[in-house]
């Protein structure tokens, strides 16, 4: 039998006690406190951790040769896009001349040119007698495949270049064709404009003689000073005599700190503690935040993050804008047992998305008992640390990691005063006048990137597709 009350039952007497007031004498099952800002927080579960003595960690390395390979910015006045002097010091041909006057004289130079999907910005054999900077867009660099189709041999975007090596050389016309993905912005500086100024300027011209006549020894395809050795031979011819040169000023890492002041009440602390120590709760999600906050500078940080530090010739372009099992492939390729994959949650649906299309269903890995989605093997793990910029483009990572495979690897201090999680400190601050508890919470934390090609990133990925 199911009783209904009606509006008729609001005038009866209650005949038994009412839940709300019964509630009043119960015992209440509560939880800790709950924290949505919590995530999985996969690097630092898989990065490993190299104990730093004093703070700094010291990456030495062989001799390198290579002068620059790296990425011009541009500034913009309305539609009017113009060179970062400075920044042209990027180009391999300019990598240590530091005359400002002469490279603003330069940057003025470049004229702006805009183009559209399918329009192409050189093509081969025809006269090569400027560089081209990608200020915007993006264009497939493409040549001549061995059985005489078109090969796409790089993927070029914003603060990209070619053709610097026409500026100093006589070189009779393009190998190549660059044709635009998307539509975009490109400056470009002739050999003529460029010859103008190396003549007004003897400091210019001074340092193309020197770069011309210059001495440099051989070298490894990696740009690092070659290692003369001799194979093959017989009888008894001279070997060749060789050193290992190391770079002079190797680069260091600086261990960096999240710190705040975790304030409470001695009212508080002593008073309701029953069933929770407050104490001990708070403390709790003040590290859980500080831990997010490591994980976000691990990534993003200007000096050590993984984003900021990621050598030129290991980032890449899709090839279509979403993350393709292609483009995964591709960054795989760039470097020898790569660990696992790094990538934004909604990088990760719209890769799946793209598998759906066609028709593969990769199977995943299960690590330390959880299922995580892989590619060829390697687990694609997530982080919502990787940023989504507004146009909706994000990066996807890939890492070696760990010393013993000159890799990316963390790095933090042990056994500092107060220690109380490895390189993680509680220290008691004092009672103040309004009878409040401080304690001040650090941590310490960094990451090196060992030998460039241990990390690799996918730009531009796609999420709207």
């Amino acid at each position: 039998m199911v009783c209904v009350v009606t509006e008729l039952d609001a005038g009866r007497p209650q005949l038994s006690l009412g839940t709300d007031a019964a509630r009043n004498l119960a015992t209440t099952t509560k939880t800790v406190p709950q924290m949505q800002e919590i995530s999985s927080r996969w690097l630092l579960r898989v990065l490993p951790w190299v104990q730093v003595s004093g703070g700094t960690y010291r990456v030495n390395r062989r001799l390198s040769y290579t002068l620059g390979d790296g990425r011009v910015s541009f500034t913009t006045v309305g539609s009017e896009v113009r060179v970062v002097a400075a920044e042209l010091r990027e180009l391999p041909l300019l990598r240590r001349f530091d005359d400002p006057e002469v490279l603003q004289a330069l940057g003025e130079r470049f004229t702006q040119r805009e183009f559209a999907p399918g329009d192409v910005l050189v093509e081969a054999g025809t006269p090569a007698d400027e560089v081209v900077l990608i200020a915007h867009g993006k264009v497939n660099k493409i040549g001549a495949g061995p059985y005489g189709d078109e090969v796409v041999l790089a993927v070029l975007a914003g603060g990209d270049h070619f053709g610097d090596e026409t500026l100093v050389t006589q070189q009779d016309e393009w190998e190549f064709t660059v044709k635009a993905v998307t539509g975009g912005t490109a400056m470009v500086l002739s050999q003529e404009a460029f010859q103008e100024v190396a003549d007004q300027s003897e400091a210019l011209g001074a340092h193309l003689r020197q770069l011309q006549a210059g001495p440099r020894g051989p070298q490894n395809k990696y740009g690092e000073a070659a290692i003369e050795l001799a194979a093959g031979h017989v009888g008894e011819p001279d070997l060749p005599g060789t050193f290992v040169e190391y770079e002079l000023g190797p680069r260091e890492y600086q261990l960096s700190v999240a710190q705040t002041v975790l304030r409470v009440h001695t009212r508080v602390a002593d008073l309701y503690n029953d069933p929770m120590d407050q104490v001990e709760q708070q403390l709790r999600l003040t590290i859980e935040a500080l831990r997010e906050r490591q994980e976000h500078e691990l990534i993003n940080n200007s000096e050590f993050g993984l984003l900021h530090n990621a050598d030129l010739k290991q980032r890449i372009h899709t090839r279509s804008g979403p993350p393709t099992p292609d483009d995964l492939d591709e960054l795989l390729s760039r470097r020898r047992k790569t660990q696992f994959f790094l990538a934004h949650p909604r990088a990760i649906a719209a890769f799946g998305q793209e598998c759906n299309r066609r028709g593969l269903y990769p199977i995943g890995v299960d690590v330390n008992g959880h299922s995580v989605p892989a590619w060829r093997g390697v687990p694609i793990f997530s982080c919502n640390k990787i940023p989504i910029s507004g146009n909706r483009t994000t990066s996807i990572l890939a890492l070696r990691t760990g010393e013993e495979d000159q890799g990316v690897v963390g790095l933090h201090q042990t056994g500092i005063p107060d220690e109380y999680q490895p390189s993680l400190s509680v220290r008691f601050m004092g009672i103040n006048e309004k009878a409040i508890i401080s304690y001040l919470v650090s941590a310490y934390y960094s990451a090196a990137v060992l030998v460039p090609d241990a990390l690799g990133i996918l730009e531009d990925v796609e999420l709207g597709h």
